[in-house]
């Protein structure tokens, strides 16, 4: 039986182009080729399956556009591509302190030989920065003109550091070689196929809720987030990459959440019975996150478009069909 593939409203600019996705296995990953393979193009993943899972890929496999393929990022590795969508590296705080120094390696030696594949072959690359570049700041909400304030000693060192790093790598490389780069600065993103055990407080609550456990809340639940839903963020991602714009950029929504209120929102929607219980915080858990999303509303004209009870629902659905 001949199988056919889902359709959606994108259409890329340059049909045809072969794209590599490190992380592609992943949660954003997964999602970025699922746009890709939809408009036509020709997607290579690379993944080492450390926190992506191939059962995100399945309905592309056999597909003649696509291509999978297992390898570490910090291993050098020689392909023809157009564009490289730099997604590799662990993004949670449960996975990327799981094993610190290899996080910090994939951070800089990933995007290092990323770089020099980039360079040697002439493609444009995007690198999936992060929020966490701004540490726990003090200026609030966070314009990409803020320079941070991270604590290089602490156990989130090794990601906030390494994706410093890696952007510094991106534009030392646009300098001195030319290379064609974007930096996005990924905020708090949610949605179908997060890992139920990641450690991220949307999939937390769900799958606690879904359990019929109490919800954990660290701190006082004061603390805020600015979270995304996956189809919004994807969506930036692309934009940024067909623009012409540099970056870094931010690419989040910039509607802010303390965690008490999204707790409290999820056991509405799964159990209004449940308990809410608290911990300490972690350390260096920033206090306030949300982004100034001017550049992205004037360069890219983006902005989210799904709100959080919508991308909520999705996202509750998802679990309930899958753990």
């Amino acid at each position: 039986m001949k199988t056919i593939h889902p359709k959606n409203n994108f259409k890329s600019p340059k049909t045809g182009c072969r794209n590599l996705v490190t992380g592609g296995a992943g949660f954003l990953g997964s999602h970025l080729i699922d746009r890709l393979m939809n408009s036509g193009e020709e997607v290579i993943c690379l993944d080492n399956y450390f926190t992506g899972r191939k059962s995100n890929l399945l309905q592309w496999v056999n597909h003649p556009n696509f291509e999978i393929i297992r390898h570490d990022v910090t291993e050098p590795i020689r392909l023809e591509v157009d564009r490289i969508w730099h997604l590799a590296c662990p993004a949670s705080p449960v996975h990327y302190q799981f094993n610190p120094i290899k996080t910090a390696k994939t951070s800089f030696l990933g995007t290092y030989n990323m770089l020099g594949l980039a360079r040697r072959v002439g493609a444009k690359i995007l690198l999936a920065s992060t929020s966490e570049v701004y540490g726990d700041p003090e200026v609030h909400p966070q314009p990409e003109t803020y320079r941070g304030s991270v604590n290089t000693l602490g156990i989130r060192s090794c990601y906030d550091e390494g994706k410093r790093i890696a952007e510094t790598l991106c534009f030392d490389y646009q300098r001195m070689h030319d290379t064609e780069i974007r930096v996005m600065r990924i905020f708090n993103t949610y949605g179908p196929r997060m890992l139920p055990e990641d450690g991220r407080v949307v999939s937390n609550f769900i799958v606690q809720a879904l359990l019929g456990e109490a919800l954990t809340i660290y701190g006082d639940g004061s603390q805020t987030r600015s979270f995304c839903y996956v189809d919004d963020l994807i969506e930036g991602m692309i934009r940024l990459m067909n623009g012409s714009h540099s970056g870094p950029m931010n690419i989040g929504n910039p509607n802010e959440f303390t965690i008490l209120k999204l707790a409290e929102l999820i056991r509405k929607k799964i159990n209004p019975k449940l308990e809410l219980i608290n911990k300490p915080l972690p350390q260096d858990d920033p206090l306030q996150r949300q982004p100034v999303i001017n550049l992205a509303q004037n360069e890219l004209s983006w902005e989210p478009k799904v709100d959080l009870e919508e991308g909520l629902d999705k996202t509750i659905l998802w679990f309930k069909e899958n753990i």
